[in-house]
């Protein structure tokens, strides 16, 4: 007779699993932040004052963040997947690939739209470029201008429209130059056609 293995056993635990009490605070204090930032600013909260209008000790803060560029990144992850499952269902669902590239960057641009303030708090504009979190979209749009066929040297011309979706630009055009949002996004659209179509 074969012996039947118990299903738990066969299950890989975590040595060190998360405590409840942690994933709450780690929550809460995501909550605390961005609400904060939304009232006050990014530049404007503390560390501290993050953790005294959570009613934590600094220490429980700095165990989950070390610092409030990471705290950013956390908030941000949430938009950012969200982004990337949309990108998907409509790279799958839609064939026209034009249009697939315009709505991706308008997408993209309302992204930094809404997280500006986050965005910011990268050190620089190479490093912001750089992000990890945001290579795909590079990416995605040579991707894209590949299916397109467009002529000329396509990681140039990705890296030209992925340059005007960095915050910094977004930040001068909005900001600097007192564009609106659909102004920025009209005019981004419109170098798109003008760079890709013949």
């Amino acid at each position: 007779m074969t012996a039947t293995v118990p299903l738990n056993s066969l299950l890989i635990s975590d040595p060190h699993p998360t405590r409840s009490d942690a994933v709450k605070n780690h929550a809460l204090l995501l909550e605390t932040a961005a609400a904060l930032f939304a009232a006050q600013g990014v530049d404007a909260v503390s560390m501290t004052a993050i953790a005294e209008a959570a009613g934590v000790g600094k220490g429980t803060l700095y165990r989950h963040f070390e610092n409030k560029t990471e705290l950013c990144q956390a908030l941000l992850d949430a938009d950012q997947r969200s982004l990337q499952e949309r990108t998907l269902l409509r790279l799958r669902d839609t064939s026209d690939v034009l249009a697939n590239l315009c709505w991706f960057l308008g997408e993209a641009l309302g992204f930094v739209e809404r997280n500006a303030q986050f965005l910011c708090v990268s050190t620089g504009v190479v490093e912001s470029l750089q992000q990890p979190a945001h290579w795909w979209w590079r990416q995605t749009i040579r991707g894209l201008l590949m299916q397109l066929g467009a002529a000329g040297d396509l990681d140039y011309l990705a890296d030209t429209l992925y340059v005007l979706l960095d915050v910094h630009t977004v930040y001068f055009l909005r900001q600097v130059r007192g564009y609106s949002f659909e102004q920025v996004r009209g005019g981004l659209l419109d170098a798109v056609e003008r760079l890709v179509l013949p």
